[in-house]
């Protein structure tokens, strides 16, 4: 299965597990407004919201153009990148995950900026509705061929 991940992908899936022992529900690719699609949301114990963006390396990185954009839609950013990814390139006041295929560290808390209560909210049901319409495509692929949103 792996083999057919992509570099980004993989990153993804290893944070997703460390952030899953630590508690943390998490959805991929979730679009939070119009033109941002974030690699990891996750979803605190407290309910705290963090954003990941996985970068597979300094192109990756330097071309990315909205990160800053997904700062507004969570309490903590974090970057994931592997153990080979020169890490002075990010922003040091940023969070820091580690991470491969199989698992991720986190290495440095991202600075906290707290959601106002009516974005967590609204930003909360965004994320059940794409986890519940995940699970929903994988027991029945059709349900896009069947059904239209």
């Amino acid at each position: 299965m792996s083999s057919n991940l992509k570099p980004g992908q993989l990153l993804a899936r290893g944070t997703c597990r460390h952030l899953r022992d630590l508690g943390f529900a998490c959805v991929e690719e979730l679009v939070p407004t119009r033109g941002l699609r974030v690699d990891v949301m996750a979803l605190g114990p407290k309910g705290e919201i963090w954003v990941v963006e996985c970068k597979s390396s300094r192109v990756d990185f330097q071309t990315d153009q909205k990160w800053q954009g997904y700062l507004e839609w969570c309490d903590r950013y974090f970057w994931a990148v592997d153990a080979d990814f020169d890490t002075d390139l990010l922003p040091p006041d940023s969070g820091l995950i580690i991470a491969d295929g199989f698992d991720g560290e986190v290495i440095r808390m991202g600075q906290v900026a707290k959601l106002a209560g009516a974005r967590r909210g609204a930003l909360t049901r965004k994320f059940a509705r794409h986890a519940a319409d995940r699970l929903h495509r994988l027991r029945d692929p059709d349900v896009g061929v069947i059904f239209r949103p």
